[in-house]
């Protein structure tokens, strides 16, 4: 192996750990746990901990649902979103109070969540 390509290799090695990184940190950051995100991922909790390790390769459409399931874009875990993604304390706090919740009771809030942009809209 030449050294060019050692040193591709060892970047793109640098990039998956980085990623894995990232996506562990949302995912804690949120509560979740490895079994969770790994059922809704529709992986086995091992092959999670190992893309979360950087040992194994994250296909696109599961970035994107990651991505989707964290609230974050697929840039922010490749390192390509320039500004930071930031959240307020009070959604913080919200974030872990409903990564408690189970499934069906998420799924409430999120309904009750559009009833009330809905009424905003309206002017109520």
């Amino acid at each position: 192996m030449s050294k060019n390509q050692e040193n591709e290799t060892d970047v793109k090695d640098d990039d998956r750990k980085a990623l894995g990184e990232r996506l562990r940190e949302a995912r804690m950051y949120l509560g979740f746990s490895q079994d969770q995100v790994a059922t809704y991922l529709g992986v086995s909790r091992s092959a999670l901990s190992q893309i979360e390790s950087g040992r194994r390769k994250v296909d696109a459409l599961e970035l994107k649902k990651l991505a989707g399931l964290y609230n974050r874009p697929v840039g922010h875990f490749t390192g390509e979103a320039t500004a930071e993604f930031s959240f307020g304390t009070d959604i913080k706090h919200l974030a872990r109070k409903v990564s408690e919740l189970s499934p069906d009771d998420r799924e409430e809030l999120a309904r009750f969540a559009d009833f009330l942009r809905a009424r905003k809209r309206k002017g109520g």
